[in-house]
Order: C-alpha cells, then sequence, then structure tokens
C-alpha cells in the first residue's frame, strides 16, 4: 500500500551526549591516576537533498539523535567521539523551531546546517591529579548534546502552479507539459497529494510546474481535500488557473478558486494569473468562445487548450518562456 504524502511533522532533534571520563590507576604501588576524558557527542546536520520529494522518512518517528562519546579509557587515552548524524530533507523544506519561532529554509542543493551541536566528554580523573590531591578518585561526567524540537513543513519549489476545481484537467495537462505519469480518471479527487514535473522545452529555471489536488467550494473549512497543500505554491511565480471547458458556469468555477486562495493566503489570491480553459476540443466553437468573452471580466489572459491540439500547448509553453 502507497503510503501518503506527508509535508509536515513535528520532531526531536538531540546531538549525541558527551562520553563521561574514566576513573583509573596506572599498576603499581605509586601509581598515578590515568583515567582518559570520555569523547565529545556526535554533533547532528541538516542537508537538502534534491532526490527527496517529501517528508514520509519521517513518519513514526518522534525523536532522532547523534551517537553518544565513549568512556574515557586507561593509559590517559580519551574515548571516542559520537559519529555525527547527517539528515536529508526535501528541497523547500522550512525548519521552525518551536521554542524560539526561528526558521530556516532549504532552497538549494546541498545546502546544509549545524543544527545540534555535540555535548564534550567529561574530563577523566587524570586531569584532576595536584599536589593536594594525587590520587583523585572522580571524574566528570559528559555534558548533555543540544536538544531542539522543530516542525518541518515542506514547500515543493515550482515555478508555476497549476489550480482549479476537481476534473479540471490539471493532471492531464501536466502529463502532456512534462514527464510525469500522473493518474488520471474522471472522477474528483484523482489527485490526491501534490505532484511535480519538469516542463519539457523551458530554460532552466523557468521549468517546474506543480500540479495541486483539486479544491472545492468550502475547502478552507476542511471540506474536499482542503486547503493545506496550498501551501506548495506559495512562492511561484505564476498561477494556471485551469477551468473546464465544459463547465456549465465558468465564472462560477473561477470565482470559487479566488474565493478559496483568499481565505488561505490573501496574497497569494493576487499573484499573477493566466486562465486556462481545458478540454476546449470537447465543446464548439461557439460556445468555448462565448466561455472566453465571459471570463474576460476578469481581466486574465485567456487561453483555450486541448492536450489533443499541440498549437495550443505550444501557445502555452511559449507563455511560460516568456
Amino acid at each position: 500500500m502507497k503510503q501518503m504524502f506527508t509535508d509536515e511533522i513535528e520532531i526531536d532533534f538531540k546531538a549525541g551526549h558527551g562520553g563521561p571520563g574514566k576513573v583509573g590507576f596506572f599498576p603499581g604501588i605509586h601509581s598515578g591516576p590515568s583515567g582518559g576524558d570520555g569523547g565529545k557527542g556526535g554533533d547532528l546536520y541538516v542537508y537538502a537533498n534534491a532526490r527527496i520529494s517529501n517528508l514520509n522518512h519521517f513518519v513514526g518517528k518522534k525523536f532522532i539523535s547523534a551517537e553518544d562519546g565513549q568512556m574515557g579509557e586507561g593509559n590517559n587515552m580519551s574515548g571516542a567521539g559520537g559519529k555525527d548524524l547527517e539528515i536529508g530533507l526535501p528541497l523547500g523544506s522550512t525548519l521552525i523551531d518551536l521554542d524560539t519561532g526561528d526558521e530556516i529554509e532549504f532552497l538549494s542543493e546541498g545546502q546544509k546546517v549545524l543544527l545540534c551541536v555535540g555535548g564534550l566528554g567529561g574530563r577523566g580523573n587524570a586531569k584532576f591529579k595536584s599536589a593536594a590531591n594525587t590520587t583523585p578518585m572522580y571524574a566528570q561526567k559528559g555534558l548533555e548534546g543540544q536538544f531542539r524540537h522543530f516542525k518541518i513543513v515542506l514547500r515543493m519549489i515550482a515555478d508555476f502552479g497549476l489550480i482549479g476545481l476537481p476534473n479540471a484537467g490539471k493532471s492531464s495537462l501536466l502529463n502532456e507539459l512534462t514527464n510525469a505519469d500522473v493518474k488520471v480518471a474522471n472522477y474528483p479527487f484523482t489527485t490526491l497529494e501534490p505532484n511535480l514535473g519538469v516542463v519539457n522545452g523551458l530554460p532552466a529555471g523557468r521549468q517546474v510546474i506543480a500540479d495541486i489536488p483539486g479544491l472545492i467550494e468550502g475547502a478552507a473549512e476542511g471540506k474536499g481535500l482542503g486547503v493545506s497543500f496550498l501551501k506548495h505554491i506559495e512562492k511561484v511565480k505564476l498561477l494556471i488557473h485551469c477551468i473546464s471547458s465544459e463547465s456549465e458556469n465558468v465564472v462560477s468555477d473561477y470565482e470559487i478558486i479566488v474565493k478559496e486562495l483568499k481565505q488561505f493566503n490573501s496574497e497569494l489570491a493576487l499573484r499573477k494569473q493566466i486562465i486556462l480553459l481545458t478540454k476546449s476540443d470537447l465543446i464548439d466553437a461557439k460556445q468555448l468562445e462565448k466561455n472566453i468573452k465571459i471570463l474576460k471580466k476578469f481581466k486574465k489572459e485567456i487561453l483555450p487548450i486541448s492536450i489533443l491540439d499541440s498549437e495550443s500547448i505550444n501557445k502555452l509553453k511559449d507563455l511560460l518562456y516568456s
């Protein structure tokens, strides 16, 4: 069974505990202290990894820790340090410190942040020898590794966002524009998670398009799939608003989505938009022209499109290129 797409999760991170120092002595009647220091706890790093697409690998985990340092040894030998731990996050992840509110965004491949510092190892009893105390019988415990409580929020990094009601043709369009292979069917909520694709033929930096699962009226109140997936298009340059040419009321279809955008994020509703009248091959030219005329009141660029019409697909690509 396929695991559901995870884009938000809370988790505790902790660096390794410092190893304790050792109490030890050289052999012999006049032996001195020989206990070595404990090893430092491992540090915990987080880095951006473009090969990871979601947060599913954190599901079921409440706590992740780097390795603890080892206890000091005899003959003044230090214990081994704990291994550092590096944790990969998808591009577009934001770490939110739930204690301070500080945020760290991971937007570029290989970006790496030291999140939690390992605790120092405790000093062995050899470090406490003095003229007044030639045989110290104690050593230090290691220090705790740094502990932090985070929420991780994933916002896909896309240049363009496909929005619209269920069955508006978004997934079919994504498949046509890119090498994606998204499930398509004639019933609501075929798409249950955001999908990304790279638009064929566009230059680097203007390529990634996100298909957002279909919104319905009342999504902001939790109806249907809700609006949680809209976080993935909060930073896109252009919204591609898909409305089925077969719709009985294209104005209502448009206004339902805009209302839900406003309730989720008022700035998102102001983002530059174009309107695509999808499935244009399924209605006659007269009705198509009527729909275009009606939608002109919203003062957006309107493009009729069909995945069976390569000319309309190329017009859209030219528009995205520009």
